[in-house]
């Protein structure tokens, strides 16, 4: 039979070939996160409902696992975003994402003013709810719901995408992966006194009006496992088909 031991993540991942992951897209962002500084590479099976970026299904992964076990997948590295700001606790703190961080109101009908500035300069200014900077991972995720492009993941970029402004020319907008984003988010002097940024949809940080945070390429990325032959424009055909739902 096969031994099993315990292993503490993310602390002695780098005694693993890989991890597989049980669960949905969000298990698999939440993984991602957690070891992207292992460098350990990520096998999700989808346990959930869309499973862009999980390889297996459960059905598939009994006859699978060998071929990754021998060495025979190859590994698709993706690049991360970090966004480095102060809490509303006054803790600075460094937040990596593989998907997208995006800045936001928290009060429900209200707008909010952004301003985003790239290498230091002016890019955007406008009301509306929310400013995502996204990786081009993240580009089928919350950006394309915003209005945004789809993005190969091999591209290297960040995408800036409006979320509802109130405006007559407001656009997505790609910039160079190693550019500097800088947002501030909300009126210092104006009533509105609610936002937050939030992490690939999951983890949430209360911000102050005013409050400025930067957002760049990470330093490190999210390597997931596929079969030889995986492509990104097969997943995206069975995953997002014509007319949004799935047969």
């Amino acid at each position: 039979g096969l031994e099993s031991h315990a292993v503490r993540l993310p602390e002695e991942a780098g005694r693993l070939r890989f991890v597989v992951v049980l669960g949905g897209d969000g298990t698999l962002l939440r993984a991602a996160r957690r070891l992207a500084r292992t460098g350990t590479p990520l096998l999700g099976v989808n346990l959930g409902h869309l499973g862009f970026l999980t390889e297996l299904e459960p059905s598939e992964l009994e006859s699978s696992l060998p071929l990754f076990l021998e060495g025979g997948g190859r590994v698709d590295e993706r690049a991360m975003v970090e966004a480095v700001v102060t809490l509303k606790t006054g803790e600075r703190r460094h937040l990596l994402a593989l998907n997208e961080v995006t800045f936001h109101k928290t009060v429900h009908a209200r707008l909010i003013a952004v301003e985003a500035c790239v290498d230091g300069h002016r890019l955007a200014a406008f009301y509306g709810d929310g400013l995502i900077v996204s990786t081009p991972t993240g580009s089928t995720a919350y950006s394309l719901s915003a209005g945004g492009p789809i993005v190969d993941p091999s591209l290297c970029l960040l995408l800036l995408t409006p979320v509802c402004p109130h405006t007559l020319h407001s656009r997505p907008v790609a910039v160079a992966p190693d550019a500097l984003v800088q947002v501030t988010l909300g009126d210092r002097d104006g009533p509105l006194d609610e936002c937050a940024l939030t992490v690939d949809g999951q983890e949430v940080y209360p911000l102050d009006p005013g409050a400025v945070a930067t957002v760049r390429r990470a330093p490190v990325k999210a390597r997931l496992l596929r079969r030889p032959d995986w492509s990104f424009f097969e997943v995206l055909r069975r995953k997002l088909p014509e007319g949004g739902l799935r047969a």
